[in-house]
């Protein structure tokens, strides 16, 4: 995977402006019961986690909400969310354990080291002021060689995304994922999976390897 050009240098704080800077919590605080890749999509999206997260694994759904688009018949040993608001996270069948937490604000995880065999962040990560700490700490909770997988698509909350991901083309921002988890540290072999379906909505995954610690 080609790294953006500014892997390895600081961001420029504008990079991470938004159109609504006012808190998160204002703008998620009300339940959003919708989908924001369609059906089709969805089941690629599905369709990659069935091959690349084993059954009994321990994953981490990042970002999540009420539904986490893991495959129905494959039992995991646990499945923690992490969201923005507590009734979508409670109406997601999958979870075992949900936490509420704004990661724009605090992004330390609440998990000991080594937590997780996988970590996923479907469609959100756009909205991530301070990703390059948000990745350091999910290195932090991925056991040596647990996988991350980061799905984008082109939707989003036009007002709560970052400027770079307003003005990038969609290689560009698969790059800038890579050169945030360059700059968090501890990720090895990213590569992009392009699962888009014929006439839906496009679906891009980075997927990493925690490095040997």
């Amino acid at each position: 995977m080609t790294e953006h050009p500014s892997a390895g240098r600081p961001f420029p704080p504008e990079l991470f402006a938004r159109v609504d800077e006012s808190p998160d919590a204002l703008f998620y605080g009300e339940p959003r019961f919708a989908l924001h890749i369609d059906d089709a999509t969805i089941a690629a999206l599905t369709q990659l986690y069935r091959e690349e997260l084993p059954p009994g694994c321990r994953v981490l759904d990042l970002m999540s909400s009420w539904v986490s688009h893991l495959p129905n018949d494959v039992r995991y040993a646990r499945v923690a969310g992490l969201g923005m608001n507590a009734d979508e996270l409670a109406a997601n069948p999958r979870l075992d354990e949900r936490r509420v937490q704004d990661l724009n604000r605090e992004p330390a995880l609440p998990w000991p080291d080594a937590s997780f065999d996988a970590v996923l962040c479907a469609v959100s990560v756009q909205y991530l002021v301070r990703p390059v700490e948000v990745f350091a700490e999910v290195a932090r909770v991925l056991r040596e060689g647990g996988k991350l997988l980061v799905a984008t698509s082109h939707r989003l909350f036009p007002t709560k995304a970052i400027a770079a991901w307003r003005s990038l083309p969609a290689d560009d921002r698969l790059r800038l994922v890579g050169a945030y988890l360059g700059q968090a540290g501890g990720f090895t072999g990213a590569r992009v999976v392009d699962r888009s379906p014929a006439g839906a909505d496009p679906l891009w995954v980075v997927v990493a390897e925690r490095a040997a610690r």
